[in-house]
């Protein structure tokens, strides 16, 4: 009787268990690699998005996660071809009929055309939120930000305004200086129960309130359509001195507007000027109306408006010194009106730059995708290839052949990404008053670039293939 020997079976006997294991291995090796990239630009990323992200590296679940998660993936990318692999009958796979290079439907096409639609569906959204944003920036504010500066009422800065303002003014720092109740960007108070003659009993409008004192008009550069300025000194009841905007004398709907007395409380104030509308809280939405009292209302902020005569530092510089003579406990600390305006778009800005990022981030993956595919079809076709160039097809058609079925996956993505992108960008563009329309070309550029991109990507491989000796592709097979 013959002896047997017995031995244990290996991962590599079975081909499903060796092809998860590889995968485990590679997925391993992946996320060391992610890692490393994540920690290079997590400084970045928190510029962009204003945040604080970490890697917990200390955290023992989320290793666990991290693991549990390399795993998954392996188990997930492995198991599905090495099962399809081992189903394989072995005469078949012998005689080359286990290619199904021409399905209709592989997981490499899908997977493909998933890749395309998102990233036609980013192009599109960064396109709609840059020109939103576009639009919103290019909307006129109706006062002048060029070298207007404000700085908070702080310590003896309101004991000792007038002798700062005229230190100011006097030393060629500023060509004029006011008082208001809130920044010029920013709106603090607001109130629907102003009375005046004609008033509906039912009118519950909401007015902006604000406050100013002397020449707020020649500091902010706002745009007076009728009557004059704040001034005390020549009119001692510009106390109780009112200006109103477009939008407000709308809703007041008077004739003559100027000298017309309006209640707030238990003061009665008197119209002496009209202005222009001018944005006071977000640049997406409709002007409010709005109310300013004179001297008689609250301060607590001064806007300077630096002299254009000499350089901004030097102004600046002096007029720290003044600061310092009249405030010394206090830093000098001023904001510039232009710049505090500009951050009304930095959500509007952060989502764009991150849409673009992740726009071009699943661009490259997706061309890595039909890069592979291209590769494996130019391959597996290529018997076909050397048929072709010697019954006389040119190296132009051949790399039409090779091209058309990858086109038209990027074109099924777009069909899929487009009005995706058309309904979401849609939802988002409905939270702004003052928007931009959705056009068409829009659309067109994003799925232009697409087809571009996957072009490009896939030609190397098309020219190679046409090219390449229908001898040795015959003989290959």
């Amino acid at each position: 009787m013959k002896n047997i020997s017995i031995r244990p079976i290996r991962a590599g006997d079975n081909p499903v268990i060796a092809g998860i294991i590889r995968k485990i291995l590679l997925s391993f090796f992946a996320a060391l690699l992610a890692t490393g990239l994540v920690q290079l630009s997590l400084s970045s990323f928190n510029q962009v998005t204003d945040k604080n992200l970490y890697i917990p590296f200390g955290s023992i679940g989320f290793w666990l996660l991290i693991l549990g998660f390399i795993f998954f993936t392996g188990l997930l990318a492995g198991s599905y071809p090495a099962f399809f692999l081992s189903s394989f009958q072995p005469v078949k796979v012998l005689k080359g009929g286990f290619k199904k290079v021409n399905a209709l439907v592989t997981p490499r096409k899908v997977l493909v055309v998933l890749q395309f639609s998102f990233a036609i569906i980013l192009i599109i959204c960064t396109i709609i939120v840059q020109q939103q944003i576009n639009h919103a920036q290019d909307r006129d504010t109706g006062y002048d930000k060029n070298n207007l500066i404000y700085h908070f009422l702080s310590g003896d800065i309101e004991k000792n305004y007038r002798l700062i303002k005229n230190e100011l003014v006097s030393s060629g720092a500023a060509s004029s200086v006011t008082k208001t109740s809130a920044p010029l960007t920013q709106a603090w108070s607001d109130s629907w129960g102003f009375e005046w003659e004609g008033k509906d009993p039912n009118d519950k409008t909401d007015f902006d309130r604000y406050s100013a004192d002397d020449n707020f008009l020649k500091t902010t550069g706002l745009q007076l359509i009728q009557g004059r300025d704040m001034d005390l000194n020549k009119y001692i009841t510009d106390s109780t001195a009112m200006i109103l905007n477009e939008s407000a004398l709308k809703i007041m709907k008077f004739k003559k507007p100027i000298g017309q007395t309006i209640k707030d409380g238990d003061t009665q104030f008197h119209v002496i000027g009209i202005v222009k509308d001018f944005i006071l809280r977000s640049p997406y939405e409709p002007t409010h109306p709005m109310i300013i009292e004179g001297g008689k209302g609250w301060f607590n902020v001064i806007h300077i408006k630096l002299t254009n005569h000499q350089p901004t530092a030097k102004s600046l510089q002096q007029a720290e010194s003044i600061f310092k003579k009249y405030n010394p406990e206090y830093p000098f600390e001023y904001h510039f009106v232009d710049e505090e305006y500009a951050k009304k778009f930095q959500d509007e800005k952060r989502t764009a730059v991150l849409a673009a990022f992740f726009s071009g981030l699943t661009i490259f993956i997706s061309c890595l995708g039909l890069f592979g595919l291209a590769t494996y079809m130019a391959e597996t076709r290529i018997k076909e290839i050397g048929v072709r160039k010697v019954l006389g097809a040119s190296v132009a058609g051949i790399t039409f052949l090779i091209s058309r079925d990858f086109l038209r996956l990027v074109l099924i993505a777009f069909l899929i990404a487009a009005p995706i992108a058309w309904w979401s960008m849609e939802t988002w563009l409905k939270n702004y008053s003052y928007r931009v329309s959705i056009q068409w070309w829009v659309f067109a550029l994003a799925g232009g670039v697409s087809f571009l991109i996957a072009l490009a990507t896939i030609s190397y491989q098309a020219v190679r293939a046409a090219v390449a000796n229908p001898v040795n592709s015959l003989r290959a097979e």
